[in-house]
């Protein structure tokens, strides 16, 4: 009888585990050249729209926090 019980506990184990696995691979609500607030797009359609990264000294992409907090010019 334990035995029994340990089968089913594991094939319910393995039966959770493939579901998550199906239920996880969704594709993503918002793409990635898609505004993701307002703001962007009022930029986008204003053509003032500041960059999201910029590279650093080393050539590695940073966020341009610079850019974007800076006031309007």
């Amino acid at each position: 009888m334990k035995r029994s019980s340990t089968t089913s506990g594991g094939l319910l184990a393995l039966a959770l585990l493939v579901g998550a696995a199906l239920c996880g691979c969704q594709r993503t609500i918002l793409k990635s050249n898609e505004p993701r607030t307002q703001f962007e797009t009022y930029d986008q359609l204003r053509q003032q729209s500041t960059p999201l990264e910029e590279p650093d000294a080393y050539g590695t992409l940073q966020p341009a926090l610079r850019a974007r907090l800076a006031p309007p010019a």
